[in-house]
């Protein structure tokens, strides 16, 4: 995905251009995430939505991302039980997670090479495959 500047308005358009109504907080999350360009926990987008207004509530801000990856506008990366980001980029790509600082960094879908996969079980097939590779520094 490309890095630009996007707006409130652009974000109205982003929804509607998925079939999401833009509500207020709708497009208050979507500008969260995107203007970011940037990984994001919920909690995180709450706390951004919340400086600037705050009106939004936890179960909002959860509600409005499961909608948003329903539409396909964004991903869920979960790298573990407990640590779910939300991804502005749902292009095919992988990710490095930092384990100390919590960093989700993307890594171009060309720099990983899956040679095989496992057979599927009967009447299933492939929709794709994500890495998540977890570092850490060398000397912590």
């Amino acid at each position: 995905m490309e890095k630009k500047h996007y707006t409130r308005d652009d974000m109205a358009g982003l929804l509607r251009a998925h079939d999401i109504n833009p509500t207020h907080q709708r497009i208050e999350i979507a500008y969260a995430l995107f203007s970011r360009q940037a990984h994001l926990s919920a909690d995180q987008i709450m706390a951004i939505v919340n400086d600037r207004h705050s009106e939004t509530s936890k179960a909002t801000v959860y509600n409005t991302l499961n909608l948003f990856r329903q539409h396909k506008l964004v991903r869920e990366v979960i790298v573990d039980p407990s640590k779910v980001f939300y991804d502005p980029n749902t292009g095919p790509h992988h990710h490095f997670y930092n384990m100390q600082s919590g960093e989700l960094i993307d890594i171009n879908e060309n720099d990983v090479q899956i040679l095989g996969t496992p057979t599927l079980p009967d009447g299933m097939v492939a929709e794709g495959a994500e890495v998540i590779i977890r570092i850490r520094p060398q000397n912590p």
